[in-house]
């Protein structure tokens, strides 16, 4: 099966992720079970969880079954195309659980021998959709990034970012009760220097906000490569700079995106590296 351009592979992208975001959507009942824990007890799964993984894996596999694919549920299969789809069938699930409007379906494909790693995989192309904000965001590699709402479709352009002082930074938490320890002292160190910080649950669509200039920044360090893989390159096709704490591959240790010129500044106050 020959590669197609990231900008098709973009719009496969695009057309799952629209199908699973509809069905959690429209299956979320006014309470939501807890099907099992994943990480530990604060990380929870739901049934719809993996109603949504499978519709994605179905689409995928029909479309393009050469293709490999990596889901936050079900885990790896390989494929012989040497591309691996990247999903996470609800990011922010805490958020769904509780009825939170900032959850997500995430999507991307990357080019990577094996099991995908982000130190050296190359994403093609990617998309987020927020079905509760009827927002779809969307990248392919070298074309750009886009969100696409009731308003029509607009392409997106990271500023350089304000000073650091100024800076509206967005970041996230583990789910590990020490990891989290030691991210709450990050957070007094920080929060005295910007402008504030906000804590929304979900990966990809901090991602996304720094692509669109609803925040300025994001880091977060413990995050797996489906939580960040379409929003990776949404913000980086929108001239965002994304690297980890110490200027390189973003990845499981690590991911900071900031315009680039405030990149630096903040990358210098986390401290990181």
């Amino acid at each position: 099966m020959p590669t197609p351009e990231p900008a098709e592979l973009r719009d496969l992208a695009v057309r799952v992720a629209t199908a699973a975001g509809e069905l959690i959507s429209r299956g979320r009942p006014d309470r939501v079970e807890v099907a099992a824990t994943k990480s530990s007890p604060t990380d929870v799964v739901t049934a719809m969880d993996t109603a949504s993984e499978q519709l994605l894996r179905q689409h995928l596999r029909d479309a393009r079954p050469e293709d490999g694919f990596l889901g936050e549920e079900e885990g790896h299969e390989g494929g012989t195309s040497g591309l691996t789809w990247v999903v996470d069938p609800i990011d922010g699930t805490v958020n769904y659980l509780y009825g939170l409007r900032s959850y997500a379906v995430s999507v991307a494909v990357v080019r990577a021998q094996g099991r995908p790693d982000p130190a050296t995989w190359t994403v093609l192309a990617g998309a987020v959709v927020d079905p509760s904000a009827g927002e779809t965001w969307a990248a392919a590699l070298g074309a750009g990034a886009t969100l696409s709402d009731a308003r029509g479709v607009r392409t997106l352009r990271c500023g350089d970012g304000p000073e650091l002082g100024q800076a509206l930074v967005a970041t996230g938490f583990s789910y590990d009760a020490q990891r989290r320890s030691e991210q709450a002292a990050v957070l007094a160190r920080l929060l005295p220097r910007v402008r504030d910080l906000r804590r929304v649950g979900t990966a990809s669509l901090d991602l996304c906000s720094v692509a669109a200039g609803r925040v300025d920044a994001y880091y977060e360090r413990g995050l797996n490569p489906w939580d960040f893989a379409a929003g990776w390159l949404v913000a980086r096709e929108a001239g965002a700079v994304v690297t980890d704490f110490a200027g390189s591959a973003a990845g499981t240790h690590g991911l900071l995106a900031a315009g680039p010129g405030l990149h630096p500044a903040l990358r210098a106050a986390l401290d990181l590296g």
